[in-house]
């Protein structure tokens, strides 16, 4: 059988997650975090960490299923391995159809935007989705060439996007006072922990978390995976909230609550300035627009292999020509044929439903991250099963960590209840999966 070869180290997979979790979010949602717990820093820092369940717990949790088999396809292999061939396919049909798709069109729109501000462009909805969909084309096509180019990219697009992060980030620590933002709450900041309201921060936040689960996609082109895998998910998750709470804290620290409040999305722009200088501020979106990127990169890189695990289990149609390895350059060209198209079908959808507001009023990707946890939650009960079982000894991988993620899962299925659309995209989003599970009956019950 033909099987791609091992060219990632643990780096290249810490710096999957990392590069795909950190896009352009962090950097203009402090002043949101701010509105919703009423200027309250420390209740902010909570909300940070109830939302990080999402990434740190569930990275914790999957460690132990990556320790135990490296074969390709990610989530695909996990089910297959310790649930079975139809629940393979049921979670190989809803990320291929579904959740990769979704979150490419959304994250090379996002590219658009990005660009065009960058520019100083005036584009309009049109403008940002054709350099999107140019970006994504290139994307694919580099990535498809070599996987050592698509491997390079993530590693220098993590470098960069950290860059202006942790400027900000150790700047305001250091020049600003974030003890004191923290100690000395305003009478308005104290009354909202006494409600529940500052709780709706916590579904957009774990959004911005989201991603981590797309780098066991790669985990059979890891160089010793059984042990570089898990501790790329152990050490990542980490890194991305110390690296989100030091910015938050170093940016309301420098620039005050007040004013970052008042400032907005503009409040990483005026503290760059002031930190270090006219010229550094002024290229702020260059940091922003690559950090972007790296987070598309990231996803292709994924999504270009997810075809062809399944199509190894020919558990999708057209197997025989997806699982074809090119041999000159080592890549399934067809899997990533076929992702390409079914992401051309999103690509419609995005555009129809931002000018005639269908099917969801907010993104194409909101709810499938959110059924993506839900059936998440699967696959943290397999690893509560191992450690009865006895074959997981530590009761925190075994027991702890999978309740904590499966909480974690909750708090982003209610951030995706709020949205008043939930049940139309959840009855497309079980097209995908009832599909899966049905032409599962067909599929091979494992792969070499």
């Amino acid at each position: 059988m033909e099987q791609l070869k091992r060219g990632y180290n643990l780096f290249t997979a810490i710096a999957m997650i990392v590069g795909i979790v950190i896009g352009s979010g962090i950097f203009f949602k402090s002043d949101d975090m701010l509105l919703y717990t009423s200027g309250n820093v420390g209740l902010a820092v909570l909300v940070f960490c109830i939302a990080a369940f999402t990434i740190v717990f569930g990275c914790l949790t999957f460690s132990q299923l990556a320790a135990f088999t490296d074969k390709p396809g990610g989530v695909i292999t996990y089910a297959n391995e310790f649930l079975g061939k139809r629940w393979a396919c049921m979670f190989g049909w809803f990320q291929v159809l579904i959740y990769y798709p979704t979150l490419t069109v959304l994250i090379s729109w996002v590219v658009g935007i990005y660009v065009g501000l960058t520019m100083k462009w005036e584009l309009t909805f049109v403008g940002q989705l054709g350099i999107g969909i140019v970006w994504f084309f290139v994307c694919f096509l580099y990535n498809l060439l070599s996987a050592k180019i698509g491997g390079i990219f993530q590693e220098a697009s993590v470098i960069i996007k950290l860059i202006p992060l942790f400027a900000i980030a150790i700047g305001g620590l250091i020049f600003g006072d974030p003890i004191s933002a923290i100690t000395n709450p305003t009478p308005e900041a104290i009354q909202a922990t006494k409600t529940l309201g500052w709780a709706a921060a916590i579904g957009p936040i774990a959004f911005s978390f989201d991603g981590w689960v797309i780098s066991t996609a790669i985990a059979h082109e890891v160089r010793d995976s059984k042990k570089n895998v898990p501790r790329a998910l152990v050490l990542a998750p980490l890194f991305v909230l110390a690296a989100y709470l030091m910015y938050f804290l170093g940016i309301t620290g420098y620039l005050g609550v007040e004013q970052v409040i008042e400032m907005g999305d503009s409040a990483v722009a005026v503290a760059a300035n002031n930190l270090l200088g006219s010229a550094f501020a002024s290229i702020i979106y260059v940091f922003v627009t690559i950090s972007v990127m790296g987070t598309l990169n990231g996803i292709i890189l994924g999504y270009i292999r997810l075809p062809y695990s399944l199509a190894l289990r020919n558990a999708i149609p057209l197997s025989d020509s997806i699982k074809k390895i090119h041999p000159k350059i080592n890549m399934p060209v067809n899997s990533a044929f076929f992702a390409i198209a079914v992401s051309g079908i999103w690509w419609v959808i995005h555009y129809l439903q931002y000018k005639y507001s269908l099917l969801i009023n907010g993104d194409i990707a909101e709810i499938a991250i959110a059924m993506s946890y839900l059936l998440y939650i699967i696959l943290y009960y397999q690893v509560f099963r191992l450690w009865k079982e006895g074959k997981i000894n530590s009761i925190w991988y075994g027991l702890v960590f999978p309740i904590f993620a499966t909480m974690g899962s909750f708090f982003v299925l209610i951030g995706g209840l709020m949205n008043p659309q939930f049940i139309i995209f959840v009855v497309i989003c079980m097209i995908a999966i009832v599909g899966g599970l049905i032409y599962g009956k067909n599929a091979n019950e494992d792969v070499e």
